[in-house]
């Protein structure tokens, strides 16, 4: 092939690249978001083969040199350019995290059913025997619980009474630090073989479906349910989650593989970690759902559809989020 009939052919792509390097190189100098780069790599890649032909059929210099520049340039890019945080956040909340998900799948399902089939347990042991929730509960903590949920005389609880808006600022914060560290303890008992992580997962479940037994035995259904069902999504989701991450280090312990342990755990930590950036976003959603609007008086049948919508939006971004014109999961 001729120089001309090789420049020719080319010279579109070289001009395309030259518009997406300019976008980026412009990112550097002004912080400005870029239209999408959708074919920048691909490009890339001929660029380096298209010079590599001009070398070897002894093209001009000047060709070369132009064909030389632009990979540089390109190069330059490629391995240093640095996308904004908001965008790498967005990136991730968009794709990055329910992929995660769905990559481990097997150990959420495990660590579901652990936490599903206690609750299960525990709340018709404590329905059928009331008396069973001491085994669980000590008489101080039902007490307390009793009265924050004791229905009034509109059938509601007083979970709101007296709260306002630096209550609020500060039950939000407890609210984050409790969650987070239930999130980090049931990760890290995962250490243990991932025994650790289960015993969490079971423990919570317990406590939940014998809190929530003894209420409708005592008739605080209402109050409770109506203040736990919008962030409960987001925050048992969460704790779920944080629980298959945790099985998932204790496997690579039990089954290495072709790994040596300590290379298995590393390789499992950096898999799982995706997952637990999510969990503490889900944990802070759920702090903030439980802080400003779980507390507010509406009727139940509000506060019921919009703790639906909660839970159907969640599990629809997780099933489906990062889907979309990946190919895969």
């Amino acid at each position: 092939m001729k120089q001309i009939q090789f420049e020719q052919r080319y010279r579109p792509v070289w001009e395309s690249l030259e518009d997406q390097l300019k976008q980026l190189e412009a990112i550097r100098v002004t912080r400005r978001k870029a239209l999408p780069l959708d074919h920048f790599v691909t490009d890339y890649r001929q660029l380096c083969h298209q010079l590599a032909l001009a070398r070897e059929r002894g093209y001009s210099l000047e060709l070369q040199q132009y064909l030389n520049n632009l990979v540089l340039r390109a190069h330059r890019q490629l391995y240093r350019y640095n996308p904004p945080l908001g965008d790498r956040i967005g990136e991730f909340l968009a794709r990055g995290f329910p992929q995660a998900v769905r990559r481990q799948w097997r150990w959420h399902m495990i660590s579901a059913l652990s936490f599903v089939l206690s609750i299960a347990l525990v709340w018709i042991l404590v329905h059928q025997q009331p008396d069973m929730v001491y085994t669980v509960l000590d008489e101080n903590s039902l007490t307390d619980i009793e009265m924050m949920y004791q229905p009034g005389e509109d059938g509601g609880g007083d979970i709101h009474e007296g709260r306002g808006g630096d209550d609020d600022v500060m039950m939000f914060g407890f609210y984050i630090k409790n969650n987070i560290g239930i999130a980090f303890r049931t990760f890290a008992g995962g250490l243990l073989l991932g025994v650790g992580a289960i015993i969490v997962m079971l423990f919570n479940g317990s406590f939940f479906g014998a809190v929530a037994a003894h209420l409708i035995n005592v008739g605080g259904d209402q109050p409770f349910f109506t203040f736990v069902i919008a962030h409960g999504a987001p925050e048992l989701t969460a704790i779920v989650l944080a629980g298959g991450a945790g099985l998932r280090l204790g496997w690579a312990i039990i089954a290495p593989g072709p790994y040596t342990r300590l290379n298995a755990l590393r390789l499992a930590a950096k898999d799982s970690l995706p997952t637990m950036y999510g969990v503490f976003a889900l944990l802070l959603l759920a702090a903030f759902i439980e802080a400003f609007w779980s507390p507010r008086d509406f009727e139940p049948v509000i506060k019921y559809s919009v703790g639906a919508a909660c839970w159907g939006l969640l599990y629809l971004y997780l099933l489906f989020g990062g889907r979309h014109g990946t190919g895969k999961g």
